[in-house]
């Protein structure tokens, strides 16, 4: 009798085994819930925002890496071009380009709590747009969401490392005026326009402070494209139920 029995257990054990597999495979097929579907992408963009602004934060996150690295707007190609004519003047403008970088990569520390109150509030009909949306809608959301404030936090880092003398007693800043200010009076002047000179009108930590949150958002929505389409990328049971059937 034993005999008869233990054989009989083992494939017990063993259909049980294929039947909670089967179970298994018809539960991830079922539709998803507005919860899983929330849920996954609250978790996707917890672990993308974490991640991006991880990266740029530690040392040479932005200046050393040449898909965000911070330079000087076109417009200040005279001024560095004077400022190098002098002895040491490259390394002093690049002095300049490695304090505005590190400015954005201190400010890169702060980042992830914007995120994730913005990650918090979002709504349902959010989340089916996003996981139903371009490759990069979820990292579009968190700018729509928290652009604001991350520039109020990345502006005034940038601005102060903009303020610090450079040469001659004079910051970036302050040679950026006086260089805009001059080429300004002659594009503004009659012979100017005659030659269809343009003014400039760029404030450079506005503009700096832009290429900066550029860099974050560019850093998010790779990793949001990793999730997206790379498998390995589903860290959680719940990115690889979602993104499986996104």
């Amino acid at each position: 009798m034993k005999r008869i029995l233990l054989p009989i257990f083992f494939i017990a054990i063993t259909g049980c085994a294929e039947l909670a597999q089967i179970a298994k495979e018809i539960d991830t097929n079922r539709p998803l819930s507005q919860t899983e579907v929330i849920s996954g992408l609250k978790q996707a963009l917890t672990i993308g925002a974490d991640s991006a602004a991880s990266e740029l934060s530690v040392l040479n996150g932005y200046y050393r890496d040449q898909l965000v690295k911070i330079t000087l707007p076109p417009e200040a190609q005279v001024v560095t071009e004077n400022i190098s004519k002098l002895p040491g003047g490259e390394k002093l403008v690049e002095d300049v380009v490695l304090r505005i970088n590190r400015s954005a990569e201190n400010a890169a520390k702060e980042a992830a709590p914007i995120f994730a109150r913005a990650i918090t509030d979002m709504t349902i009909s959010d989340g089916f747009k996003i996981l139903r949306g371009e490759k990069d809608a979820a990292t579009q959301y968190l700018k729509s969401q928290t652009y604001q404030e991350l520039y109020r936090l990345y502006q005034p880092k940038i601005k102060s490392s903009l303020d610090k003398e450079i040469v001659g007693n004079l910051s970036t800043n302050e040679s950026w005026e006086t260089l805009t200010g001059q080429w300004n009076r002659v594009a503004g002047s009659i012979v100017g326009k005659m030659a269809d000179l343009k003014t400039v009108d760029t404030q450079l930590d506005s503009y700096l402070t832009e290429k900066a949150l550029d860099g974050l958002f560019l850093k998010l929505a790779l990793e949001e494209e990793k999730i997206r389409k790379d498998p390995k990328a589903r860290v959680t049971a719940l990115l690889k139920r979602v993104f499986g059937q996104s």
